[in-house]
């Protein structure tokens, strides 16, 4: 995945500096997740990018373990940490390939802006079910974009041949729904904005 991390790491300080294109709905995923958390939660958050929802989210939960691909990213995030006093986060520079996390250790894992980003994202939703605690919860927000612009497919490919995009995965929202039933969760919330906005799902990982 290195031209990825190329790619990511690229464009860090303008991805920093970039509005959110949606701010209520991204509200609305930071209060719901929070619905799912204690001041005694452990969370890991994949592809934590610069930073901006785990230090949001840091004050509701006692430690978080935040891994990006992009070395840029992870500084910027650091930054942020920082300057607004957060000292609960552990942010590293991580491929989600290379990632290891102890058995039934985390309470949440977040995976935001992120599946359609891996090559293999049944692999890193068995990881997410095998680092969760029994009835821990896998959070992700996604981008269907065989529901609005499948033919992304084509075009992608070509893209990313002349290292002006990253991988990206096309697949559709009913596609990533039976993705999460197969690797053993149960969906407890599904939204999505619009057609052509990230799927919002929070999972649950079975009691037993």
């Amino acid at each position: 995945m290195a031209h990825s991390a190329s790619f990511w790491n690229r464009i860090a300080t303008k991805y920093s500096k970039s509005p959110i294109a949606d701010e209520a709905a991204y509200e609305k995923k930071l209060e719901i997740s929070r619905e799912y958390f204690t001041p005694e939660s452990e969370l890991l958050e994949i592809g934590c990018g610069t930073g901006s929802t785990a230090v949001l989210h840091a004050p509701y939960v006692k430690h978080i373990d935040a891994v990006d691909i992009s070395e840029n990213m992870i500084s910027i995030a650091r930054s942020k940490a920082e300057s607004e006093g957060v000292d609960n986060i552990d942010f590293r520079v991580l491929d989600s390939d290379d990632l290891q996390v102890a058995s039934e250790s985390k309470d949440a894992v977040l995976a935001l802006s992120l599946l359609h980003l891996v090559e293999d994202k049944e692999a890193l939703m068995a990881k997410a079910h095998a680092a969760l605690k029994p009835g821990g919860v896998f959070i992700t927000s996604t981008a269907c974009i065989a529901d609005f612009m499948a033919w992304m497919k084509y075009i992608l490919p070509v893209g990313r041949a002349l290292r002006l995009l990253p991988f990206v995965k096309v697949f559709s929202a009913d596609e990533l729904r039976a993705s999460m039933k197969a690797a053993g969760f149960e969906i407890l919330y599904d939204w999505q904005p619009a057609k052509n906005k990230g799927l919002f799902i929070v999972a649950k990982k079975s009691d037993s």
